[in-house]
């Protein structure tokens, strides 16, 4: 239908199991039910052998999968766009009292939902000695409820490039060695979600993470544009990118060098699409725990955006020395770029056009506390989306005595519009 396409950008997704989700919402549940009865097949057991898609720790992840439920319930295109880590969330097991973590492998030899899209790889490209790395996309449906829409949930595997040109023959033990230690180093890229950034090795993968997803998710979004539209020089009309949070703020910086350095625009076009095209989503009031880089890690890793980082600086803090001159600390504050560290904050806020908090009151922090110069230079940016829950999994589907009794209530409509469970205040006033 020719609409604009939004595509949801997060480090994490925690959808949990699909397949009564998706049963309920093509409406087929009760069927199922029968035609397992007949066949003497428990459905609750049945249920249990789905293991759960655990692309997360918390909240951040319950959130964009949230998203992604409500996109598809009101019909909106809208998708995700995430690493497919081969291990997810830790499993726990209690032996002697005591809490052991294990990695929890949750593809497992098969992962039904997902089919893999070859023909939409991307290279990313870092500096050395990581060099090209192949994002493979591997595409989940996301079922509306009875609405005949279908979204995707597509997420990225690091798969080291192949060359058909290579004579292995002529390849010594040593030349086979470094070649597979380099595709482990690679194809590591999406093992691990969150690895312990406590070591200079895991703090460079986390970055590596955040740059290969981003990457990989603008460049499909660019290249489908263009074969659908002919180019994306209104490309905010045609698409909007949200970011979850600073994980993938280098997406400022990488639609950037798309469009510099592959449509060869110039600075201000790109800057003018980039920033009308972007939007972000902060999760935290605690100025501490807002996501930096140190500044060499970025310029050895990713070369080309470092420099393009560099410019957005540079240009940003020329605008504000002509609103605050002389005034070194606020301007320091704001800078995308500053005692050697890039915050990725600044960066995200600066390459948007809307920040948001999760709720009235942490956005009200925002605005007046954390992020109070940024609001002060520029607060139509700033607005308020508070966190909900995907209802119909949450209760209709959890609880179902209780959706039982409020469906004898109230009715049905609630289900597809919760707004209607605004109707069972008076009840529980009564009671």
């Amino acid at each position: 239908q020719q609409q604009k396409q939004v595509y949801y950008f997060s480090a994490e997704f925690l959808p949990g199991r699909f397949l009564d989700d998706n049963l309920q919402n093509l409406g087929v549940r009760e069927i199922w039910l029968q035609g397992l009865h007949e066949l003497k097949i428990d459905y609750t057991e049945l249920v249990q052998q789905e293991h759960d898609m655990e692309l997360g720790s918390g909240g951040l992840g319950r959130l964009a999968a949230c998203f992604l439920d409500s996109f598809a319930a009101t019909g909106l295109p809208g998708h995700g766009c995430g690493i497919r880590y081969t291990y997810g969330l830790f499993e726990q097991a209690i032996i002697n009292g005591e809490q052991i973590e294990r990695p929890d492998n949750w593809i497992g030899d098969l992962n039904i939902w997902e089919y893999c899209r070859e023909d939409k790889a991307v290279t990313v490209q870092f500096g050395e000695p990581l060099g090209n790395v192949t994002a493979m996309p591997y595409d989940i449906p996301i079922i509306g409820y009875r609405n005949d829409t279908v979204n995707t949930l597509r997420l990225w595997s690091a798969k080291a490039p192949t060359d058909s040109n290579i004579n292995y023959s002529t390849y010594s033990p040593d030349d086979f060695r470094r070649l597979l230690e380099h595709k482990n180093v690679i194809e590591s890229i999406s093992q691990v979600l969150y690895p312990n950034d406590k070591y200079e090795e895991g703090q460079l993968l986390r970055l590596v993470q955040e740059y290969f997803f981003v990457s990989a998710g603008i460049q499909s979004i660019v290249r489908h544009m263009k074969k659908k539209h002919g180019q994306i020089l209104n490309l905010s009309d045609l698409a909007a990118i949200h970011i979850n949070d600073t994980h993938p703020a280098l997406a400022v910086p990488e639609l950037m060098r798309i469009l510099l350095d592959e449509e060869n625009l110039d600075w201000d076009d790109a800057w003018r699409i980039t920033t009308a095209t972007i939007s972000y989503t902060n999760h935290t009031v605690m100025p501490e725990a807002l996501e930096k880089w140190p500044t060499g890690k970025i310029r050895t890793l990713l070369p080309r955006i470092f420099e393009i980082i560099h410019e957005i600086n540079e240009r940003f803090c020329h605008d504000l020395w002509k609103v605050y001159p002389g005034d070194w600390q606020r301007i320091a504050s704001l800078a995308v770029t500053s005692y050697g560290q890039v915050h990725m904050a600044n960066l995200a806020i600066v390459g948007s056009h809307s920040v948001n908090g999760v709720s009235k009151m942490h956005s009200e922090i925002l605005r007046y506390d954390v992020l109070r110069n940024f609001y002060e230079h520029s607060p139509q940016k700033f607005n308020n989306k508070t966190n909900g829950v995907t209802h119909r999994r949450w209760l209709l589907y959890a609880n179902p005595e209780l959706a039982g009794l409020i469906r004898e209530t109230i009715g049905p409509n609630w289900v597809s519009n919760p707004n209607e469970l605004g109707r069972l205040l008076p009840y529980a006033t009564d009671a």
